[in-house]
């Protein structure tokens, strides 16, 4: 769902259409990412940086290596399909390079169809998305989230308000809040990026009684470098809806890599021991319709 009908009409987007084949079905995208630490003693990693595989994105090919070489142990989180990778690291620097090449089915809705469920009809392994967070105080803010949307259309009508809202309401500015930022400090301040953004569209979902949840992946904007970016989906028609308050690119391009409560499930690396990020060069180049 493009929530900016006129994204598709800008120059910068334009031109990157230009290098798709002319088709209808699935996108393909190349991932380049590395990141780069420096380690003062063996510290241990959990990485969550590959792309999820999904009927709706299908990995064609991808290489996870690190530098120095380490024993790697992978998983998958069963409830979201979210992939982590966990290594020992001995003090000194770590380069960390993941390539992968996917295809991407952009989603189709039914907008008439997206309804919202009651919560007796919401399945069980959703209803805990009904709750408060650490970053998205749905209790805290349920009462202005109330009188600004409740009397709106249910179903996609509101979720679709509370996304307007927060874009037209909610500046985007780089460094204007941190890791500890929640909702409610954005909904004060008026300013964030995109996982700020991302928090507060859950937690107005949340407190209208709208399971609401994180996702973050990969996307290539229009206009600027590609880079991680966070938006938020809503449970409406018996299906996950995906919204981005901050329109800096269509939906269609994030390639997932996480999903969660809120950003605090979904970190690109978490890291026990003393390590610092030198750089971090995320990549993502459309290559094709396939």
């Amino acid at each position: 769902m493009i929530n900016d009908p006129t994204l598709w009409t800008r120059p910068a987007v334009v031109a990157a259409l230009s290098k798709l084949p002319a088709s209808n079905t699935a996108l393909r995208f190349d991932v380049d990412c590395t990141l780069e630490y420096e380690l003062d003693a063996t510290s241990h990693f959990i990485l969550q940086i590959e792309v999820v595989d999904l009927p709706t994105q299908r990995i064609v090919s991808e290489k996870l290596a690190l530098q120095p070489a380490a024993t790697c142990r992978s998983f998958v989180h069963e409830p979201t399909g979210n992939r982590l990778t966990r290594a020992d690291i001995p003090a000194g620097k770590l380069n960390v390079r993941y390539q992968a090449t996917v295809d991407v089915v952009p989603p189709i809705y039914a907008k008439d169809k997206l309804f919202e469920a009651p919560v007796s009809d919401i399945p069980s392994e959703f209803v805990h998305l009904l709750a408060p967070t650490r970053y998205c105080e749905s209790d805290l803010l349920g009462s202005a989230a109330q009188k600004m949307f409740s009397s709106l259309a249910p179903g996609w009508a509101k979720v679709e308000a509370i996304r307007a809202w927060i874009h037209d309401n909610v500046e985007y500015v780089v460094g204007s809040s941190d890791t500890t930022t929640t909702a409610c400090e954005v909904f004060l301040q008026r300013k964030g990026v995109c996982r700020d953004f991302a928090h507060l569209g859950i937690t107005f979902c949340r407190a209208l009684n709208i399971p609401a949840r994180f996702v973050v992946g990969y996307v290539k904007f229009p206009e600027g470098a590609p880079d991680f970016h966070a938006v938020f989906e809503a449970w409406l028609g018996n299906q996950w809806v995906i919204f981005d308050a901050t329109e800096m690119a269509p939906v269609e391009w994030l390639i997932r890599v996480g999903t969660g409560r809120d950003a605090k499930d979904v970190p690109f690396a978490t890291i026990y021991g003393p390590a610092r990020m030198l750089s971090m060069a995320p990549s993502v180049e459309p290559s094709g319709r396939k």
